[in-house]
């Protein structure tokens, strides 16, 4: 069994590639720092040394040195989160075998790993990297940038980034992850509510236990308690035979409730029983159910809110809050946009079969200006339908969807869509005399507000405030299109 010796003062990642490389085949020895590692090379005698490049007590060449004259044929693999051509040049030059850029994407990590070991200590030709970036999957400058919350690959592993916030995320979900609370996740649809929650269950004891994820949303009122607790055949009209509910299923495991505030009050009822006393009956059956199950909950919407308003019961809320976890939406991390972009298409190149290599300067400047109401979601279906669309090498403006590729100029202003913009009709008239103040201005102006009031409750989310207006979509942006002419005048 090849032996790989991991250096990184990043405690977190040091364990997650443990996990990865030791489920590969490997045996995996951990070291924290350049120090420790140098201690421990003697006796762990590793085949082969995966080293971060910024370490707290020294940096990752000078570790390469230290380890090249003790063991010049050992093959070293640098991380690095700087992955501009002059570091990876300086890496080679000084005798290791190859990088690998954060984030660090599993299929990269484990090829990297198999050609070192198989080609000893024979360094990527230098050449290669300065002059042929494109020409090497793995190593696409435009498939590699800093990225904010887990996203899973087609094969199921993680992909992790150095956004300062995620990694707040990751140290509580660390904390929490061994415990057996109750959590509460916050997040935006389609934020990654559901890939935090595998995430915490994965680091769990259960790990090897089921996982079960239910949309609450999706649950209709007469189906909710019979898909999450089960029912005996007989039961109610329709019941041609039994069925284990989602609580049952996940047993030993992790269930996770999305959307829990849409569930009815009766259910709610039934849900709190369970927490309390661990037990669930099936819908007609007359016998209790010992439970062992974790609940992860998540929500769009404060629960104590919703608790205060009625819609939610407050000692159900207590019960689930024993530790919460909040995501923020995509639109308040512009910065690692275009990782996820790059990432997505990654995926979709795998999925289609074809070999787009990144974005024109346009498109990376209309991902950045537009707001993504639909987060991380309506990104990847977005880089999706592109590729599909895209003939060339690069992902053009013609392929996005209108609303988004013509984004800015269906805006107010540039104003961040959680800021109020500052235009009102009533400006385009304020300096006039009163005599010449009629009717269409005090419309324009009450219309205004109306549409201000639906984007602000729908969080500036087109579709939901068109609806919201009972108006369609295309007649909400050419409202909006004529305040900005109007904001013109």
């Amino acid at each position: 069994m090849p032996r790989i010796l991991v250096v990184d003062d990043d405690r977190d990642l040091c364990l997650l590639l443990h996990r990865f490389l030791t489920k590969k085949g490997f045996e995996v020895t951990e070291a924290f720092s350049a120090k420790k590692a140098l201690e421990i090379l003697d006796s762990v005698k590793p085949d082969l040394v995966l080293s971060d490049f910024r370490l707290e007590d020294t940096d990752g060449l000078s570790l390469l040195n230290s380890i090249k004259e003790k063991y010049p044929a050992m093959p070293v693999i640098i991380i690095t989160g700087y992955s501009d051509i002059k570091t990876a040049v300086e890496i080679i030059k000084m005798g290791a075998y190859d990088y690998v850029t954060k984030p660090l994407f599993p299929e990269e990590i484990l090829v990297t790993i198999k050609n070192a070991l198989e080609h000893g200590n024979h360094p990527v030709q230098v050449a290669q990297h300065v002059s042929q970036p494109q020409l090497q999957p793995a190593r696409q400058p435009s498939l590699q940038q800093p990225v904010t919350l887990p996203e899973y690959t087609s094969n199921g592993e993680y992909v992790f980034g150095d956004s300062p916030s995620f990694h707040q995320i990751l140290k509580q979900v660390s904390l929490v992850a061994p415990t057996n609370y109750s959590i509460i996740i916050y997040g935006e649809s389609g934020s990654g509510k559901e890939v935090i929650a595998q995430h915490i269950h994965s680091l769990s004891s259960r790990k090897d236990q089921p996982f079960i994820a239910i949309d609450c949303g999706a649950l209709s009122k007469e189906l909710a308690g019979s898909e999450l607790f089960g029912h005996e055949k007989g039961s109610f009209t329709g019941a041609l035979s039994q069925k284990t509910g989602s609580f049952e299923l996940a047993n030993g495991g992790t269930i996770f409730l999305d959307e829990i505030a849409n569930l009815s009050y009766d259910v709610q009822v039934s849900l709190l029983r369970v927490v309390q006393e661990r037990k669930m009956r099936r819908i007609g059956g007359n016998k209790d159910i010992d439970l062992d199950v974790r609940i992860i909950v998540a929500s769009n919407e404060k629960l104590l809110d919703a608790a205060r308003k009625g819609k939610f019961r407050e000692d159900l809320y207590h019960r689930f809050n024993e530790f919460g976890i909040e995501i923020p939406p995509l639109r308040e991390r512009k910065e690692d946009i275009m990782f996820f972009a790059r990432h997505f298409l990654s995926q979709t190149n795998r999925e289609l079969g074809k070999k787009v290599v990144g974005f024109t300067e346009e498109v990376e400047k209309i991902f950045r200006e537009y707001v993504w109401y639909g987060n991380l979601r309506e990104l990847k279906n977005v880089i999706k339908r592109a590729t599909l669309l895209q003939d060339g090498d690069l992902i053009e403006a013609k392929s996005l969807p209108f609303e988004i590729s013509n984004f800015s100029k269906l805006q107010f202003d540039d104003a961040p869509a959680t800021q109020q913009p500052a235009y009102k009709p009533a400006a385009a008239y304020q300096s006039l005399p009163i005599e010449e103040i009629d009717l269409k201005h005090a419309s324009l102006d009450a219309e205004y507000e109306m549409i201000m009031q639906a984007l602000k409750k729908s969080n500036f989310n087109k579709s939901k405030a068109a609806q919201l207006l009972n108006i369609d979509r295309k007649t909400l942006y050419n409202k909006m299109k004529q305040y900005k002419e109007l904001n013109n005048l």
